[in-house]
């Protein structure tokens, strides 16, 4: 039996979509959010049938949608269905504007021990834009809160290439996001994605895209401005200070097995790649039915798990790797077109690769 050490847990609620946001969200109320988490509970106890739940975990991470609007009950439930300690990281997403000092202190309790919060940017008008329900003050007041709660471990989320933003607007908000010390950063360029209020205003007109060479000028100086204040690039769109590494999201990137439960929740297990139901009729139907609610499943050949091994691999820019026989000559290649750099006899990302991302990982697919 497959013994599971990592598991992502989906809670789909939000107080209100984001304007740029095509994630699977929804605005529950209290008795929508208990039934949800019955039936999540539900999920997980299908899973401790086919697989061995009892390890202790290494990471738990709840994400969304907003997962900081569970009631501190309802993730106990959840948490009590894993084995963990101290040593295990625990996240959980947060919306600033939907935790106090009491939450906060209760998560301590109930044995978490990271927050990422979703801050975006430090412009008030721009959060506007975005559709944000938080001020740039309430961002950094619950920030401080937390560090006063004793949380050592924050991760703090920040966008670029918004709407009319500025080269110097962006600078700023990187000056305000330094000042505070998180322990992680997770930067994100706006990608305007099918179904959002920000793709039908960029189709009428309302709205427009940065321009390329300003929106790469934008994550070229924040690679450059972090470096400077001692964060590490580790990995494509996440800084670090040293030994803060997010442990769970490493495990996508290393193409590492884990369970995921909940609404549209990904998983990993058995080789399998799978997603669940977007449609909560549909979760809750297979659920009934004692099924697990997988909408769609890649069954993965050695081949699949050798292509996956590049197409993940390479964002984490320290990992060497070394190729097999079949992929030595793509690699040879891309280094000489200056997408790759030899190391300990294989091969990192270069700075071309890294900013030319999606043109290079593209001769791996």
């Amino acid at each position: 039996m497959l013994k599971i050490y990592n598991t992502y847990i989906h809670i789909p609620f939000c107080e209100r979509k984001c304007n740029y946001c095509d994630f699977t969200s929804l605005k529950g109320t209290d008795s929508q959010i208990e039934k949800y988490v019955n039936y999540l509970l539900k999920e997980i106890e299908i899973y401790s049938k086919k697989y061995d739940l009892s390890e202790k975990q290494d990471t738990i991470y709840f994400g969304g949608g907003t997962p900081s609007l569970l009631p501190i009950d309802s993730l106990e439930k959840i948490l009590s269905k894993f084995s963990y300690d101290k040593n295990t990281e625990i996240t959980i997403e947060v919306n600033p504007k939907t935790v106090d000092a009491n939450k906060l202190k209760e998560y301590r309790k109930l044995g978490i021990n990271r927050l990422s919060i979703g801050i975006q940017t430090f412009n008030d008008d721009n959060l506007k834009v975005l559709g944000r329900i938080h001020n740039s003050h309430e961002a950094i007041e619950v920030y401080n809160l937390a560090r006063e709660c004793g949380f050592d471990n924050i991760s703090l989320d920040i966008m670029f290439s918004l709407p009319n933003q500025t080269l110097s607007m962006l600078q700023s908000d990187l000056e305000k996001l330094v000042n505070l010390e998180p322990n992680h950063i997770s930067i994100y360029s706006l990608i305007w994605e099918k179904g959002t209020k920000f793709f039908r205003d960029l189709k009428s007109g309302k709205l427009k895209e940065t321009d390329n060479d300003l929106e790469a000028n934008m994550y070229e100086y924040i690679i450059e401005f972090l470096k400077s204040k001692d964060y590490i690039h580790y990995e494509i769109s996440n800084f670090s200070k040293k030994d803060f590494e997010a442990r769970h999201n490493s495990i996508y990137w290393e193409n590492k097995q884990y369970l995921g439960v909940g609404l549209s929740a990904a998983g990993y297990l058995d080789n399998v790649r799978y997603k669940n139901f977007f449609n909560l009729k549909d979760y809750y139907n297979d659920l009934d039915k004692n099924i697990l609610p997988i909408d769609e499943e890649e069954i993965l050949t050695e081949e699949d798990i050798e292509q996956y091994r590049y197409l993940v691999g390479f964002r984490l820019l320290n990992n060497v790797i070394i190729p097999s026989k079949k992929y030595l000559d793509k690699c040879m290649a891309l280094c000489k077109e200056g997408y790759l750099l030899e190391k300990e006899n294989g091969y990192i990302l270069s700075h071309k690769g890294l900013m030319l991302f999606n043109d290079f990982i593209s001769n791996f697919l």
